[in-house]
């Protein structure tokens, strides 16, 4: 995919940023274009080869008529996962890498609801943090909001989501 200077893009390990810059650079006798991102939500700037960009899973920001599809998945059910939190860790770690948004809500939705009925283990919680962080940095650029704005309206589609499911027990499965 050809990206250009000004393009909203997601880089999976980091969030959504932005492309500021697009050169030549001279790396080991070699001419090779690099994309450079600005991360806004961690303060970050990251180069990509343009070459490499669709392997290190970069890809352009959702549209906004996305979003809704998006909040769907983080009012869905929980998705069975297994008890052993190392094996949950293991499972939600390669869900996030996949890039994918819709990966990545389900892994805060499935850590929203485990937090509030469950708790954490302390990773989980690091994991979570991160995760909620990459996901309102896309919700940002894709709603047109201030990364405050977009911390704020993911909260509060979490918050209501646990509001409506409170009142049923949800059940926790030795999944994958």
């Amino acid at each position: 995919m050809a990206y250009k200077v000004g393009d909203k893009v997601v880089y999976p390990h980091h969030g959504a940023g932005k492309v500021i810059k697009k050169e030549k650079r001279d790396v080991l006798g070699r001419k090779m274009e690099y994309l450079t991102i600005q991360i806004l939500h961690n303060d970050m700037t990251v180069m990509v080869p343009v070459d490499n960009a669709d392997k290190a899973g970069l890809r352009k920001v959702i549209a906004p008529k996305e979003v809704e599809e998006v909040i769907a998945v983080l009012r869905q059910d929980e998705t069975k996962m297994p008890k052993n939190w190392n094996r949950r860790f293991k499972y939600n770690r390669e869900k996030i890498k996949t890039g994918d948004i819709f990966e990545l809500a389900e892994v805060v939705r499935n850590l929203s609801i485990r937090e509030s009925e469950k708790g954490l283990s302390t990773g989980e919680k690091q994991m979570y943090g991160r995760a909620k962080k990459i996901l309102a940095s896309e919700l940002m650029y894709a709603r047109g909001l201030e990364e405050e704005e977009a911390d704020k309206f993911l909260d509060g589609v979490l918050k209501e989501m646990s509001a409506v499911g409170a009142g049923a027990p949800r059940k926790m499965d030795d999944g994958p």
